[in-house]
């Protein structure tokens, strides 16, 4: 008898005291030490302190220099966060300077194509559950911000037609494309963004988002599919 059947019989058994033992095991299991607080707020301090220096030596030590071993080119400062982003196919990757990339990160490359190629430029942060699959390529130039959840697809992966895909066939050529993500873009979680698309400079996309074709430069786009629902102002650059 397992320990979850064991609960259940105590639980439900005609004899009151087999129920009254259930109730008093469940009170010892929920009871807790009376601390004062001044000792709860050290051991949080103590617990929030060795886990910080632990990942910290982690990132340092393993996760960064591992990752490194991936890129074709790396810049100065790259910062992991998280563990080690999962990186799949024969994908050549540049990195710029100062990027910040969450290691709950996939990167994909098609296996069809001949070096499907990832450019992540300067100063961007790839947030936590991001997927990018490169079937050709894919540029994200500096100070990108792209929230979590966001799936930046130039392959699906499948082909549309049924029995093709129920073979494995992968999918047709004329289904891949090149994504542009131009500077200053901000991607909200749970955006995806199709094959042959280009994302105007200082671009907004609305969370939830789903960019099918391509955006201008300086505006809010939002919707299934994103449409521009607001101007903004071009920033001036020296």
């Amino acid at each position: 008898m397992s320990a979850t059947q064991i609960k259940l019989w105590l639980q439900t058994h005609p004899n009151p005291r087999f129920r009254a033992l259930f109730k008093l095991l469940k009170r010892i299991r929920s009871a807790g030490l009376p601390t004062p607080q001044w000792l709860n707020k050290l051991m949080y301090f103590t617990y929030q302190t060795i886990s910080m220096l632990w990942q910290t030596l982690l990132r340092v030590l393993f996760f960064t220099p591992t990752f490194k071993g991936r890129l074709t080119q790396c810049g100065r400062g790259l910062y992991l966060y998280g563990g080690i982003p999962l990186v799949t196919g024969p994908l050549i990757i540049e990195c710029g300077d100062q990027c910040r990339i969450s290691g709950q990160t996939t990167f994909s490359g098609r296996i069809q194509t001949d070096q499907p190629r990832l450019v992540i430029g300067n100063n961007v942060d790839i947030g936590w559950q991001n997927t990018i699959a490169v079937g050709t390529k894919v540029v994200i130039e500096d100070n990108v911000r792209i929230a979590s959840g966001a799936f930046i697809f130039g392959y699906s992966g499948h082909s549309l037609d049924a029995q093709l895909r129920a073979e494995g066939m992968p999918d047709d050529e004329s289904n891949i494309g090149d994504i542009w993500i131009k500077q200053d873009v901000w991607l909200g979680t749970n955006v995806t963004i199709r094959p042959n698309v280009t994302i105007g400079q200082g671009t907004v996309v609305a969370a939830g988002s789903v960019v099918t074709r391509d955006l201008p430069d300086f505006v809010v786009a939002a919707g299934n599919p994103a449409k521009i629902v607001r101007q903004l102002k071009e920033q001036p650059y020296a």
